[in-house]
């Protein structure tokens, strides 16, 4: 089984620039996307019933064109579906549409778009609160069933390696001692980042800034993950970073499982 995550930063313009096609060439089973930016009735329904697929949208209520999360499953694995939760029951937080979770018969899959600590205090306070919640929400999913994945933007790097710059983003969002510690956290609770699990010392990214257009200079930031519960690790056969999908300031990240 192949799950793929995507920032797409516009689920729409992806489609309309032709990107969408080589997405699919990555043969996913569950899509998983982030900032989707639209509501579900604004794309055509072979894009949004996508043939061989269910969809699954949570768009943003507060504000149009803003943040949304997305899934698609493989029919055959749809059928074992037992429930749908969209956001974590937090009337502060499931306003921008920020997650999606699934749980089959023996797995979880936890899609999330996770905020964005800049803009001032008050969003970077919003950031660690949503952090918070999120881990009390996946923690209580998993004294239900222990095989968990969640996924997406974290819009956090974990350590020196994920990041070109790391000196000079060491006061900056997204690389905050926080910010850091909160993914410390999440290891310590025992979920495991697939991809620097399976390649402790590879430099790789999965974001680059357009304005700058870091992308060609490969001056980037490893801000999306793929973490397993430690009782769903020994089923991990490959995670990757795919660098040659284009269409957002992010690339597509995914995980093989043997399921």
């Amino acid at each position: 089984m192949r799950i793929v995550s995507w920032n797409v930063n516009g689920l729409r313009a992806v489609h309309r620039n032709g990107y969408w096609r080589d997405f699919m060439s990555l043969k996913p089973d569950i899509i998983c996307l982030q900032e989707t930016k639209m509501e579900k009735g604004q794309l055509s329904e072979n894009i949004r019933e996508m043939p061989g697929y269910i969809s699954l949208w949570n768009s943003s209520k507060k504000r149009k064109g803003y943040s949304g999360t997305a899934m698609y499953i493989a029919e055959p694995i749809a059928k074992n579906i037992k429930e749908v939760h969209y956001g974590l029951g937090s009337e502060e937080y499931d306003g921008e549409g920020r997650l999606i979770t699934v749980e089959f018969d023996d797995f979880v899959v936890c899609n999330g778009y996770f905020p964005n600590g800049g803009g001032g205090p008050e969003r970077l306070s919003f950031k660690m609160g949503y952090y918070e919640t999120f881990m009390s929400f996946i923690e209580n999913v998993r004294k239900r069933q222990p095989n968990v994945l969640w996924m997406g933007d974290v819009n956090t790097a974990h350590n020196e390696i994920d990041l070109a710059r790391p000196k000079a983003n060491e006061k900056n969002t997204g690389f905050l001692p926080m910010e850091r510690e909160w993914i410390d956290e999440v290891e310590a609770l025992g979920y495991v980042d697939t991809f620097r699990y399976l390649h402790p010392e590879k430099v790789q990214y999965s974001y680059w800034d357009m304005k700058t257009r870091a992308r060609e200079r490969n001056v980037g930031w490893r801000i999306d993950y793929i973490f397993v519960s430690e009782e769903l690790l020994p089923r991990v056969k490959k995670a990757q970073i795919h660098t040659s999908i284009y269409g957002s300031d992010h690339c597509p990240i995914s995980v093989d499982l043997d399921m």
